[in-house]
């Protein structure tokens, strides 16, 4: 079995949930406590095992491809005033991985995004495709359950996590057969449906293992249920062709932060893990209780 090396990041998107903050940067740059969400999700995706990270961009995205890159200014200015940690911090992001990058020129879905990628891909290897939405306050690393999860069946893998019965109707949700420890063996996937009709509350997080034959339906696509070119497609139609794909509860809090309050719960919950300000931030709440 192929060993899982290569991560795709579509981050084309525009991110108007966060309009106007998002005008002029990419969503993905926003700041949780003191690092973009990308980083986390880098830095999370190379502990699990991944040496090369593919950026599937669009336009307005060169902020991730700077912040990624070697900053000669940045580097000579902080040897310059002597400000060695700051040095390390920023040269340990520039060599993280390997990067690469390739645009989507027209936002024609997340299967679209992941299809423009293909061509840094070997014919033969899977990859993990993992959206700019999916931190997560972790206990057990999440990215490390998909991979063991996909090791054990050798198929496509969807990560899960539990989401409220009455919020089941803004996710895509699943309907599986239960196979224990969180694995589930997937029958159907239902793209928000009304909340009396949902089958489960086990939401697609955004995050997968995709094997090559997930490309070979995306490359023969042409338009989906929506319009789009979509993972949930290729995958439906993966499964009227009985081909299996797995899901993946993740044990550990997800952190969604494709809305407002999400992104602040966030922002709060890894807040009061840092050193530097967990103390002080965690008075703050408790003076803010009180009034």
């Amino acid at each position: 079995m192929k060993k899982i090396k290569k991560a795709i990041f579509p981050v084309a998107g525009f991110g108007t949930r966060f309009l106007p903050a998002t005008k002029a940067q990419p969503k993905e740059m926003l700041m949780v406590v003191d690092k973009p969400v990308i980083q986390y999700l880098v830095e999370e995706a190379v502990s699990a095992g991944i040496e090369e990270i593919i950026f599937v961009t669009g336009r307005g995205k060169r902020a991730i491809e700077d912040h990624f890159d070697y900053s000669f200014e940045l580097e000579k200015t902080l040897v310059e005033k002597n400000k060695l940690d700051l040095l390390k911090k920023v040269k340990e992001i520039e060599n993280l991985a390997n990067f690469s990058y390739v645009r989507q020129p027209i936002p024609l879905g997340d299967g679209h995004a992941v299809r423009c990628a293909a061509h840094l891909v070997r014919e033969d290897e899977p990859v993990l495709v993992m959206f700019g939405d999916t931190l997560f306050d972790d206990s057990v690393h999440p990215l490390r359950q998909i991979i063991s999860m996909y090791e054990k069946y050798g198929d496509s893998v969807v990560g899960l996590s539990e989401v409220a019965p009455g919020e089941v109707d803004k996710f895509g949700v699943i309907d599986g057969l239960d196979l224990g420890d969180g694995n589930y063996e997937i029958k159907k996937f239902i793209e928000k449906p009304k909340i009396n009709e949902a089958p489960s509350n086990l939401a697609a997080v955004g995050i997968y293992i995709i094997t090559p034959e997930v490309f070979q339906v995306l490359d023969k696509m042409e338009s989906g249920k929506s319009g789009e070119i979509r993972l949930a497609d290729a995958f439906d139609l993966m499964l009227e062709n009985n081909r299996p794909i797995y899901g993946k509860k993740i044990e550990g809090e997800w952190l969604d932060t494709g809305n407002k309050f999400n992104f602040i719960k966030a922002s709060l919950k890894l807040g009061l893990k840092d050193k530097e300000i967990g103390a002080d931030l965690q008075k703050l709440i408790n003076t803010l209780s009180q009034k």
